[in-house]
């Protein structure tokens, strides 16, 4: 052991035999291969190497995050104004399909998946165009103002998404007032209380003679002499002479 120990310290005393040791066992440098970096090392977030936002782009930012807290201002803009005019926002569009005839159906949806479909529906391609219940001057646009229903979205081009939420804010709105209800005219000059004989309590029962109907409002009932005798023609065969 004291042999093994003192013939160690001999070698490290040696520091020339170290050095030749090393240099005879370090490999080549022409022998390593040779990496080509394509891309820079990594860089910290303070450090990237993206521009700065343009004032333009800011300014875009901010419009559509106050559109979006409030669309129906977008309605009175001068980018409105500028892109649309006087006309609602589906006039004008029509949609790419194959051949003359247009599909009987609108496509489900424009944006799947975070990617947008080429010439998405007037609702799809302006971000600043967002459905809403209070956004009142927007739903005019897709209400008829003769009937008040909802325009079909065959003739307006918007996806079958955006008019189920369309109809829901339609409802939304006229549950809170927003727009009118369309009802229906109906003419009051006819009685149509309960003391009419047709709707009223039953009669008590009465000596009838021949000829005579239970109820008296069966008298006036005449038939024209066109319809019995198109039933005569039909039935001719059955009656008895």
């Amino acid at each position: 052991m004291a042999a093994s120990v003192q013939r160690i310290a001999s070698v490290l005393s040696r520091p020339s035999l170290i050095l030749h040791t090393v240099r005879r066992c370090k490999p080549c440098p022409q022998q390593l291969p040779v990496r080509l970096w394509t891309r820079p090392p990594f860089l910290l977030p303070s450090h990237s190497l993206c521009t700065a936002p343009s004032d333009k782009d800011v300014g875009a930012a901010e419009a559509l995050d106050r559109y979006k807290d409030r669309p129906w201002d977008y309605l009175e803009s001068e980018e409105y104004i500028e892109r649309y005019g006087t006309n609602s926002v589906w006039v004008g569009y029509r949609r790419n399909h194959k051949g003359g005839i247009p599909p009987q159906k609108t496509r489900k949806t424009c944006i799947r998946g975070g990617k947008i479909c080429g010439n998405p529906c007037p609702i799809c391609r302006d971000p600043n165009v967002i459905i809403h219940y209070q956004n009142v001057k927007l739903l005019q646009q897709f209400i008829s103002p003769h009937t008040g229903t909802v325009y079909d979205p065959t003739r307006t081009g918007v996806c079958m998404k955006q008019q189920k939420m369309l109809n829901k804010a339609v409802d939304t709105a006229r549950d809170h007032g927003l727009l009118p209800f369309q009802i229906p005219f109906m003419d009051l000059s006819e009685d149509y209380n309960n003391s009419h004989d047709a709707v009223g309590s039953t009669p008590p029962p009465s000596f009838l003679s021949c000829g005579e109907a239970w109820y008296k409002w069966y008298d006036n009932i005449t038939p024209r002499e066109a319809d019995v005798a198109k039933v005569k023609k039909i039935y001719k065969d059955y009656l008895k002479v």
